[in-house]
Parts: structure tokens; C-alpha cells; sequence
């Protein structure tokens, strides 16, 4: 299978949004628009996470002719992986795969003798439906019951069995028409224009859409970026946020919960990087409605062969951002309160190349849909000074996020 790679004029965001999102593989963060389509010139599967490790392999028999360019714009396999490391899953190999840098040259990879990319632009039919009213709504667990179940994480906590816990809770609920995965790419590509927008199959045939704040890794050659995110509060509308931002960066249940995920994943790269640099201090990721915590952790190995972007991925998932520490002891506490599969949320999402390197966002603030029916889920990090309803709060927050991309009202 051959490929040919090269410079294109700068094509419209909006339709490449538009048939990445609908129908391909869309990883679009502030940087850098990556837009999959066309259908899958080629599927890899992994298995597990912690599966055959050929992946890469697989992408460097295929050939690449054409002009040179930069990381992710040759031979890209896309895709959204499970929470759950034991769950089987796949990556693609996109058709057409167009990658447009922010202020900067526009790349295009197709199989060899595929149309012109201006073609597949040419008709694709407009992103323009409207939010809608909610037909039936579940809570899995209901808000009480999530409550419920933080409280007796904080009492395991308190026992010092684990050091911090995620909990989420999903809604489940269907609306009168099929829901365009476009229109929901495009309106949070405006409300959230911090975040990286993706759109992917997923492994039950649905399609999960959001727009996330969080780098689980970008790797580069010898180099590694983590931005981690723990630590949140709610910004009301139409106030100055300053007072809350200030708030957060003095919150001692905040920095503890913050401290706890940036300290396990310095730990974890130190053992294959040489050179780690964390921020000394978190700095403030300010959303629409809501603020987080972060830290940029840089890594660079100078003994013998950095860890490729797959190998990266098994590293890391999941952090104690959407899992908790320890990761075997948080998994399981986990799998008990929750009592419902997260599927394909809180799991990577994002791409790796030919070269091993790759780019993983974790897939939060999102949306599963299948039709008229969506599923949408989000979480807190529990420790042990978690207040229970205060979680519940942050949790009902981050479901308003994506929820507001297809429901006209709240739920």
C-alpha cells in the first residue's frame, strides 16, 4: 500500500471539521487541525492496551513517497481507545488525512491514486442543526446515589487504603432527531476554543464527540509533553472569574488532589527520561464555565531509545487524573461504585505516525452518540477531604459542558 505526502493551499476548517467529525477522525487542538476521511485505507488492531506491540510496525510497511513534513502528517493511524485496559481496540489509517498547522502550511497524505482532496470537500453538506429538546433522560447513578458513593470513597480514603479515586457518573437520554456529529463538533469548536475538539468511531459503532482540555502526552523524538489537569471549580456567567481562580490556587483539598497526579506521572516517566521538568507551581486552565488546575511536565531521554508514542500510552493510562492512585486499588474501588462500563470514556484519544511519534488527548467532556440516542459522562477526583455534594456539583458542571452541545435546555 502506497502513500504519497504533500503541501496543499490552506483548505477551509469549517468543511474539514465538518467531514472529520461527521464521518472520519477529527483531532483539532489550538495548534494544529488533524482531520481523517474518505472511509479507512487500512485498520490496525491492538488488541489491548497491553497487547501486540506491532502497531508501528504495521504503519512503516506501508510506502510514503512525496515531499518530507513534520510529525503526524505522513502515514497516521487515528484512534479512541476504552478506559478499560483489558477492552480490545483498533487505530485507522485514514484515506485522505489533512493536517493544517495554526499560521502555517497545510499538509495532505492520501493513498496512492485517490481523488483530488478538493472533491471529497466539495460536497459535504453543511453543520447547521439546531440544539434540541431532551425526549428521555436517565442518571446512572442517580445525583443522590453518586453523593452516596463519595462518601464512602472519602471513609476508604480516610483509611489511607488508596490516595485519591475519579468517580463519574454517566446520563443516558435520547432526543427526536438523529444527532449530527458535525454540528456538535462545530459548536463546541466555538464555546471551547482552548480544547482539543475530536470525533471518533468507537468500538461499539457510535461516535464520540467532545472537546477535551487535557494532553495525557505529545511524543516527539526524544521529547515528551504531559499537561495534566486535577483540581476544578465552576466560573458562574457573567462574573469576573479572578476571585475563583485566586480561590482554587489557595485550595488545600485542590492542590493535594493536583499534587497526588503530578507526582505519580514525574515518577513514572523518570524511569524512561532522563530529563523531567514539571512546572514549580500549577498554573490556572480557565474554560467557559469552567477553571482546572495544570501542570506542564517535559521529559527528554538521552539514554538509548525514548519510548514510542504506543508504548507512551501504556505507560501512562490511566492517570490518577481519570483513575486514581494506586491505579490497581483505584480501578477496583471504582468497578464497584460505579457498576456501569465507561466504554470509551475517560480512554485516549488521538493519533501516532509512522516515526512512533503520536499525540493522546483523554477523552473527556464528550458525547457518545448513536442516532437520537447520546450518553455522556464526567467525574471528580475524590481524596480525603472531599466534600460529597460539592463533587456531585462539579460532576452536574462538567456534564453541562457537553450536554449543552445537543440539548437545548439543562438537565
Amino acid at each position: 500500500m502506497r502513500f504519497v505526502r504533500r503541501l496543499i493551499p490552506h483548505q477551509s476548517s469549517h468543511l474539514l471539521r465538518t467531514i472529520a467529525a461527521r464521518e472520519g477522525w477529527l483531532i483539532e487542538s489550538p495548534d494544529a487541525l488533524r482531520a481523517g476521511f474518505g472511509g479507512a485505507a487500512a485498520s490496525i488492531e491492538l488488541g489491548t492496551v497491553d497487547g501486540p506491540r506491532d502497531a508501528i510496525a504495521q504503519l512503516q510497511r506501508y510506502q510514503l513517497t512525496g515531499h518530507d513534513g513534520p510529525a503526524g502528517t505522513g502515514i497516521v493511524a487515528f484512534g479512541s481507545l476504552p478506559f478499560d485496559r483489558d477492552a480490545s481496540a483498533h487505530l485507522d489509517v485514514a484515506r485522505y488525512c489533512v493536517t493544517q498547522i495554526k499560521n502555517g502550511p497545510t499538509w495532505l497524505t492520501t493513498l496512492e491514486g485517490a481523488d483530488d482532496v478538493e472533491q471529497q470537500l466539495a460536497h459535504v453538506a453543511p453543520a447547521d442543526q439546531e440544539t434540541q429538546d431532551v425526549r428521555s433522560i436517565t442518571f446512572q447513578p442517580t445525583p443522590e446515589r453518586y453523593a452516596h458513593n463519595v462518601a464512602l470513597a472519602v471513609e476508604i480514603l480516610r483509611r489511607k487504603e488508596i490516595d485519591k479515586v475519579v468517580l463519574a457518573r454517566a446520563v443516558l437520554g435520547s432526543v427526536p432527531e438523529p444527532i449530527d456529529a458535525a454540528s456538535v463538533a462545530q459548536r463546541l469548536h466555538h464555546r471551547e476554543p482552548a480544547c482539543t475538539v475530536y470525533s471518533m468511531p468507537t468500538s461499539d459503532a457510535r461516535r464520540f464527540v467532545g472537546a477535551s482540555p487535557e494532553l495525557l502526552a505529545r511524543r516527539e523524538g526524544t521529547d515528551i509533553l504531559c499537561f495534566p489537569l486535577a483540581g476544578t471549580i465552576a466560573l458562574p456567567s457573567n462574573v469576573e472569574p479572578d476571585d475563583y481562580q485566586n480561590w482554587l490556587l489557595g485550595s488545600t483539598k485542590n492542590l493535594h488532589e493536583h499534587a497526588v497526579l503530578v507526582d505519580d506521572l514525574v515518577t513514572t516517566l523518570s524511569q524512561y527520561y532522563d530529563d523531567i521538568n514539571a512546572d514549580a507551581t500549577p498554573s490556572i486552565v480557565s474554560l467557559r464555565t469552567i477553571a482546572h488546575l495544570g501542570t506542564r511536565i517535559r521529559g527528554h531521554a538521552t539514554r538509548g531509545n525514548a519510548p514510542d508514542a504506543l508504548e507512551v500510552l501504556r505507560l501512562l493510562h490511566p492517570t490518577a487524573a481519570v483513575g486514581g492512585i494506586p491505579h490497581r486499588g483505584a480501578y477496583e474501588l471504582i468497578c464497584r461504585l460505579e457498576q456501569h462500563d465507561r466504554g470509551h470514556y475517560a480512554g485516549p484519544v488521538g493519533w501516532l505516525d509512522a516515526n512512533a511519534d503520536g499525540e493522546w488527548w483523554i477523552g473527556i467532556r464528550g458525547v457518545l452518540l448513536a442516532g437520537t440516542e447520546f450518553e455522556a459522562w464526567a467525574g471528580a477526583g475524590i481524596v480525603s477531604e472531599s466534600d460529597p455534594i460539592a463533587e456531585r456539583e462539579e460532576t452536574r458542571v462538567k456534564l453541562a459542558v457537553a450536554l449543552s452541545s445537543i440539548l437545548t435546555d439543562q438537565v
